[in-house]
């Protein structure tokens, strides 16, 4: 805790201008590369391997929209901590009838345990073909590890944020040496992150399916409630200059997580659908062909990046199951029972011998249908004045917002016209 309150300090120096240039930004950074996690979890690798290996660059552009998405909405949810003192579920069932709070409680939860079930497996995976570990055995490791990592929470806000940003930092680096070894085309890169294709059908539900794992629910729930109560304002300029620091924070840890999210697609991009290999739909047989294709380290560092990213992920994943739920009906359970709660369907998953990736592609659909339900709640909140005072949103940011509301509603809605057997004039 003492090294909580000298980050409190810190922070108020910053706000009061005792501190200035990186050292003021400091203090403040944490809570969104906590919820950056949510962005490069397992889910994100089997829809960028899959979308890479088939459609090679051609759906770079999906991501960079889906990241600027995130970055937009997950400032409006840490903006709206600082603003009111609560979290979105806290602001749900403070304003919404009981009925309504309740049966967004019911969804929401839904996405957490969709989301907890691709941030298990990707670690179950992991560590078992990393270290040859029986999968039954590695979802009780994963478990375990996660309830350890969550256990430093109770030594203050400081170490859990350290601790993840640390697995961030290794699985950035990790696809740094992917890049390096994989040697993709920089100019089809740049021309097809900005140049939109929608080939046919199955690239449409990849392109849904990138927007389900990059944009998640339970992160936009999460970061109202990293920064409602980390440093407190005591006025109106306090406020404000928190929220700015908050701001910069968003674009450096979301920008890392779009950069990661890219690269694991045009990694596939390069090693699968440059060779040929068109046909990688699951992590297991990415990892397998990685190893002829760019050698053992390239292999290892995808395993590794892997691991790191379903350990931490699943960590922040009940972390914002504890959210929703206290947050939305009140009342919240034993962190170590919520724990084996969200296990138990991962472990009947691989008890029944599922196939992993394509249990982690149909989750971040189910993550992209519940989507909008935050992100509309979250503009209603954030574009009140009453509510929000000086943090306010502009005119502009609650159009935008409502246009990616819009975008992700219309997707959704092509995804279930396909789901029950629709087609494409193309």
């Amino acid at each position: 805790m003492e090294t909580e309150s000298k980050v409190v300090s810190a922070a108020r120096d910053s706000i009061t201008y005792r501190r200035k240039g990186l050292r003021a930004l400091l203090p403040f950074l944490g809570p969104a590369f906590i919820a950056s996690v949510a962005y490069i979890d397992p889910g994100n690798y089997a829809t960028n391997i899959q979308s890479g290996s088939e459609f090679g660059y051609n759906l770079l552009w999906v991501v960079v929209l889906a990241n600027l998405m995130a970055m937009l909405i997950q400032n409006m949810s840490a903006k709206l901590g600082i603003a009111t003192g609560k979290n979105l579920p806290e602001m749900c069932r403070a304003y919404c009838p009981k009925w309504l709070s309740y049966i967004m409680w019911g969804f929401s939860e839904v996405a957490a345990m969709a989301t907890d079930i691709a941030e298990f497996l990707g670690a179950t995976l992991g560590l078992n073909l990393l270290f040859h570990i029986p999968m039954l055995i590695a979802t009780v490791l994963t478990g375990a590890t996660t309830y350890l990592i969550l256990m430093l929470e109770r030594l203050g806000f400081r170490p859990l944020e350290k601790f993840i940003a640390a697995f961030v930092v290794v699985i950035a680096a990790c696809y740094v040496l992917e890049t390096i070894l994989a040697k993709p085309k920089f100019s089809q890169i740049v021309y097809h992150s900005v140049v939109p294709w929608m080939g046919n059908s199955d690239a449409v539900l990849l392109a849904v399916g990138v927007i389900g794992a990059t944009v998640m629910p339970h992160a936009v729930y999460l970061h109202s409630s990293l920064t409602q109560n980390r440093i407190v304002p005591r006025n109106d300029v306090e406020k404000s200059n928190i929220s700015r620091f908050h701001t910069k924070e968003v674009i450096i840890a979301m920008t890392l997580a779009g950069l990661i999210n890219l690269s694991m697609m045009f990694m596939a991009a390069s090693a699968f659908h440059g060779s040929g290999q068109t046909g990688i739909a699951d992590i297991s047989s990415a990892y397998k062909t990685l190893t002829p294709l760019l050698g053992p380290a390239a292999a290892t560092a995808f395993l590794v990046s892997l691991l790191a990213s379903g350990i931490s992920s699943s960590a922040v994943g009940t972390m914002a199951g504890q959210v929703i739920m206290q947050g939305f009906v009140g009342f919240s359970i034993p962190l170590w029972l919520r724990r084996v709660i969200t296990m138990l369907p991962t472990f009947i998953i691989v008890a029944m011998g599922i196939d992993p990736t394509q249990t982690l592609v149909i989750s971040q659909v189910v993550l992209s249908l519940v989507l909008p339900m935050p992100i509309i709640s979250l503009i209603y909140f954030t574009r009140r004045r009453d509510i929000m005072g000086v943090l306010v949103n502009k005119r502009i940011v609650t159009v935008t917002a409502t246009l990616c509301a819009v975008v992700i509603l219309a997707l959704n809605i092509l995804l279930l016209y396909l789901s029950f057997g629709g087609s494409l004039p193309f």
